[in-house]
């Protein structure tokens, strides 16, 4: 059975959401600097800004709590309870002027994701799992079943994952999906959990990447794992893999593994 998170935890997740937002919506399709970092990722003030208000308010909040955050880095990760954070998941779609960014939000116990929020602050909508259920906008959601792999609609990442190391063993599952669609970010995983779409594959992510989307595919009656079933943790590599229906799940995982 998943742990508990506490109410007054995911009260100040939403709170976190709302000035992460207010920070987020002035600078959409605006004209401001992009600014490159170390692996050639764009950032912007907006990120940094966004994530800089969330760290204010968990501070103020519960001092003892740890912060890993994707712009301003980690304080007190070896804290029972951490706070994992991306501001823009998606900052190439933002600065493309593209709604299909989120931010994303998440709260850890011992490291494992207990609860989190995918935010898109343009369109008004909020995901959030927790304590067995998964809402959008408080209303309950739910994966759709499908276990045939020549029938799911798969959404991936990008290209990127046509080349590497993972090639081989994405391109087999490409093959045998039905319906490919690449981008669409953290978003992908909403519709996932909204039973739009069937199965996800991604590579390269960081914690803050992906532990919010633990608490919501789960809670949602999905499974997201690594590419060899193995639970999402804050020390993952970067492959993670996500499903609405189980047994999907258990025939991507024979390819991918």
């Amino acid at each position: 059975m998943a742990e508990e998170c506490p109410q007054e935890f995911i009260d100040l997740a939403h709170r976190l959401a709302d000035a992460a937002g207010e920070v987020i919506r002035p600078y959409f399709r605006k004209k401001i600097d992009i600014i490159g970092k170390e692996d050639k990722s764009p950032v912007t003030i907006a990120d940094r800004n966004a994530e800089a208000a969330m760290r204010l308010l968990i501070e103020k909040a519960y001092p003892e709590h740890g912060i890993f955050g994707e712009e301003h880095g980690k304080v007190r990760t070896d804290a029972e309870y951490v706070w994992v954070l991306d501001p823009i998941d998606g900052t190439l779609s933002f600065i493309s002027g593209s709604p299909t960014f989120g931010c994303l939000i998440s709260l850890t116990r011992n490291g494992v994701p207990i609860m989190g929020i995918l935010d898109q602050a343009i369109s008004g909508e909020r995901w959030i799992g927790a304590n067995g259920e998964a809402t959008l906008n408080g209303t309950a959601i739910h994966t759709r079943d499908c276990s045939m792999l020549s029938e799911a609609t798969l959404f991936a990442w990008g290209v990127e994952l046509m080349e590497g190391d993972h090639e081989d063993n994405f391109r087999q599952l490409y093959r045998v999906i039905k319906r490919k669609r690449f981008g669409y970010d953290c978003y992908a995983y909403g519709l996932l959990a909204l039973g739009f779409v069937d199965i996800i594959a991604d590579c390269d992510m960081k914690p803050y990447d992906y532990c919010a989307l633990v608490p919501i595919v789960e809670n949602a009656g999905g499974k997201i794992t690594d590419w060899a079933g193995q639970p999402l943790t804050l020390t993952n590599p970067g492959y993670v893999l996500a499903t609405g229906d189980p047994e999907l799940h258990r025939q991507a995982v024979e390819i991918l593994a």
